[in-house]
């Protein structure tokens, strides 16, 4: 059985930083691209960033480029997210996700439970 399981949200102030971490099981996971996907209320869920099996590719949404790094380590099966200069508006609840194919675009077939990030001002 698959199992994704999201660690580090929290409470910070604008300007701070975070470093969200995803603990994958229940299969090997390196030859597969894995993301993490943010959800505000009322909002769609919307892709942060992701990472592609072989880790030589990666994807920001445009929101986050120069502020967050997604980084993977295939021999702890754990994907990353390191969060800086945060700001209130990525407020939200973020899931690390996993796919079934190496490419960052997916599909993403394999869902964390969510951490909140509340950032305030």
């Amino acid at each position: 059985q698959v199992q994704l399981v999201e660690s580090g949200g929290g409470l910070v102030q604008a300007g701070g930083s975070l470093r969200l971490s995803c603990a994958a099981s229940g299969r090997t996971f390196s030859p597969y691209a894995m993301g993490w996907f943010c959800q505000a209320p009322g909002k769609e869920r919307d892709c942060v960033a992701a990472i592609s099996g072989s880790g030589n590719s990666t994807y920001y949404a445009d929101s986050v480029k120069g502020r967050f790094t997604i980084s993977r380590d295939s021999a702890k099966n754990t994907l990353y997210l390191q969060m800086n200069s945060l700001k209130p508006e990525d407020t939200a609840v973020y899931y690390c996700a996993a796919a079934s194919t190496s490419r960052v675009t997916g599909p993403y077939d394999y869902w964390g439970q969510g951490t909140q990030v509340t950032v305030s001002s």
